[in-house]
């Protein structure tokens, strides 16, 4: 019992640079970074990458469209995130609000079509783009991690998870 309330009292103490990161002054280049990224992304998407789609092939015009739908929605989710760092940040929103808005934000890396035969076909501005966004959401779900912790996994998405969700009920985990 002694043991257990020396761990706790430590962990109240432990500094969480991810935390202090995201609830400080040093968050504005992320954020920065990040809605340079979206104003970046939907200028060349109604620019310049126009353009250049029609000047690939048919399959490598399908894989841009998937792709391009992707990159709009990892930058979604990561603008959402860095939006709702913002307000707390700013003290428009506590860190309880935050928790309970940030659950409609996922930042779960949605698969690129790199392994397709015709991405290497795609524009390099644009697979720039994606990389870049990749990267992006990449330092932000760290970041989420460090300051709300692992999400539990939903026990209803695959049947490992059911199981061990099970064995947490049973066994009162």
């Amino acid at each position: 019992m002694t043991k257990k309330l020396i761990d706790q009292s430590d962990a109240s103490r432990t500094i969480r640079l991810a935390e202090r990161l995201a609830f400080s002054s040093s968050f504005q280049p992320i954020f920065d970074e990040g809605m340079m990224l979206v104003d970046e992304t939907a200028a060349y998407l109604d620019g310049d990458g126009r353009a250049d789609v029609r000047t690939i092939s048919r399959g490598a015009a399908t894989l841009y469209a998937a792709e391009s739908m992707r990159l709009t929605t990892r930058l979604m989710q990561v603008a959402s995130w860095l939006l709702l760092q913002r307000a707390a940040n700013q003290g428009d929103m506590s860190r309880a609000q935050v928790e309970a808005e940030k659950v409609k934000v996922r930042l779960d890396g949605l698969n690129v079509g790199a392994d397709s035969p015709f991405y290497e076909e795609l524009p390099l501005a644009f697979r720039d783009l994606v990389q870049r966004a990749m990267m992006l959401e990449r330092r932000i779900a760290m970041l989420d991690r460090e300051i709300y912790g692992a999400a539990e996994p939903d026990p209803s998405t695959n049947p490992v998870g059911e199981q061990i969700h099970l064995l947490r009920t049973a066994f009162a985990v």
